[in-house]
């Protein structure tokens, strides 16, 4: 079986490494690999950390980036049958992870899995809570609706030929090629089997446009979605009292507190605001989406 991973990257030198030395541990299974890096102009020692493992790289520059785009460049570079899409700061959790990643592929016409993520002690209270929430603990082979996460996902190249992922989306471009297909009749995976850390470091402000962007896209995808100033204010109270009560049970309330009221408040406040834009943006705030400060 051979495999294309495919790492989009842009100044990740903080995990890259690791991320990297974990592929090469994987327990084999019979699965031959390469990596690839589609970089967006690192200004840092990611590139560095890639040429130290010996990935090929392929670049593309921050006026053309985005998220569909630079994976369709990675997709088409790849030589594999079998396309691995994993963040340049997602860390897999399990020395089997790539093989129980791509194992359902073809079986019940799945072409496209994704696998489950978690934080670590590091990562934000809430953001762990979501995680929780969209990554059950039970494999889903196949699944009923469209969610799908390209962070840690696979897809089988004569399809992703077919169907390429939509270079025009602010982001979800998971989610929109996952409803493509399943349109088409093919079928999506969700791998609990195949877990990664996910690692976000992101400011307040980056958390904000992450989900401002998401939603721009979610206009595109499901236009029937639509998020009143009510339903903001509905949905940021709801997240914040679950969100407490965990952390009043788990005895982290004083320490978490603050940190899940701003969270849940960029999260839905930039969900309100991207859900209320039009979907073409300006250079400068693509810029300020893909390229946050």
């Amino acid at each position: 079986m051979d495999v294309s991973i495919i790492i989009r990257t842009y100044n990740e030198e903080k995990h890259l490494g690791d991320l990297l030395q974990s592929i090469r541990d994987q327990d084999g299974n019979g699965i031959d690999y390469e990596v690839l890096i589609v970089d967006s102009g690192s200004t840092d020692q990611t590139l560095d950390i890639a040429y130290q493992f010996e990935a090929r790289i392929i670049h593309i520059c921050k006026d053309g980036f985005s998220f569909g785009r630079s994976l369709n460049m990675g997709c088409e570079a790849a030589s594999g049958e079998i396309l691995v899409f994993i963040s340049g700061h997602c860390l897999p959790a399990s020395r089997n992870w790539l093989h129980e990643l791509v194992r359902p592929l073809g079986s019940k016409s799945i072409v496209y899995t994704y696998g489950s993520q978690q934080g670590d002690g590091s990562s934000r209270f809430s953001e762990c809570q979501l995680f929780v929430k969209n990554f059950g603990a039970k494999s889903h082979i196949p699944q009923d609706g469209i969610y799908c996460n390209n962070a840690n996902a696979a897809l089988l190249k004569n399809v992703w030929h077919q169907h390429r992922f939509d270079e025009e989306l602010t982001g979800l471009e998971d989610m929109h090629l996952s409803k493509r297909l399943m349109e088409q009749g093919y079928r999506v995976g969700y791998v609990a089997e195949a877990p990664v850390y996910h690692l976000h470091n992101e400011s307040w402000a980056q958390i904000k446009r992450r989900f401002e962007r998401e939603a721009i896209a979610l206009q595109y995808i499901m236009p029937e979605i639509q998020i009143s100033f009510f339903d903001f204010l509905h949905y940021f109270l709801s997240a914040i009292i679950l969100d407490m009560r965990v952390a009043f049970q788990r005895r982290l309330f004083s320490k978490k507190a603050r940190e899940i009221l701003m969270y849940r408040l960029m999260q839905f406040w930039g969900s309100y605001r991207g859900n209320h834009f039009h979907r073409k943006l300006s250079k400068q705030r693509k810029e300020a989406y893909f390229y946050p400060r």
